[in-house]
């Protein structure tokens, strides 16, 4: 098991045993998995691309033990996708928020780390259809069909994940073009300060998150996934 709170082995039973009309249930249970592994890390692409890899292979592991038809068992793989993205579309959220920040204190995202971060931003999408290509790409004969039709679906801007990542990106890249100007003058007094911030930029995600879920809890609002739909 990773120690990043992923228990593979109770996801692959739970889609072991799921019967069709479980999916709710089932993107519940893997949105709840990813966003707890995600919260005890820092947001890098590597550990998240860790995460998802590991969600995905546990998802696929306990279709294949499923009984169910084809068809079933797809949207089954469907749902296990749909509950990755609810929860990276956190991880974006999070992201955002602390790019948010140093625009905020007139950081310019030129600057190589946080030029770095923004780019990361764009490849969140990447990481999910990557973990459902390896998943399709080790699924046996049985798995192999339903796999690729979920990876058919899985186009550019198909996901929450996406859409949200590239909004966010095209706002800040917009708030900066406005500031540059400004920043210019005032950027000096502030630099000190917000390049030790730079320094720490996933591990300043990564709170955001955890606050975020927080926040969340004290709302009482756990008991679902976000309702948004992801793709048809």
């Amino acid at each position: 098991m990773m120690k990043s709170g992923v228990d593979p082995q109770a996801l692959a039973e739970m889609f072991a045993s799921a019967s069709a009309k479980q999916t709710a249930q089932l993107r519940q249970a893997v949105y709840d998995s990813t966003l707890r592994a995600l919260q005890g890390r820092e947001l890098s692409l590597k550990n998240i691309r860790k995460v998802l890899d590991t969600v995905a292979q546990a998802a696929s592991a306990g279709a294949a033990q499923n009984p169910a038809a084809p068809a079933q068992v797809e949207k089954m793989l469907d749902t296990a996708v749909a509950g990755m993205d609810d929860a990276l579309l956190k991880a974006v959220e999070a992201n955002r928020v602390a790019l948010q920040q140093f625009v905020d204190r007139g950081v310019d995202l030129r600057e190589t780390q946080l030029k770095k971060a923004l780019g990361d931003l764009e490849k969140m999408e990447d990481l999910l259809f990557g973990a459902v290509k390896k998943a399709t790409g080790a699924a046996g004969d049985g798995l192999a069909g339903p796999w690729q039709q979920v990876m058919d679906k899985l186009v550019p801007g198909a996901t929450q994940t996406g859409a949200r990542a590239g909004a966010a990106t095209e706002q800040l890249e917009g708030q900066l073009a406005q500031m540059q100007a400004a920043m210019r003058e005032t950027r000096a007094a502030g630099l000190k300060a917000a390049q030790t911030l730079a320094e720490s930029y996933a591990a300043l995600a990564s709170g955001v998150l955890i606050g975020m879920a927080d926040a969340l809890r004290q709302g009482g609002d756990t008991a679902e996934a976000p309702k948004a739909a992801r793709r048809k």
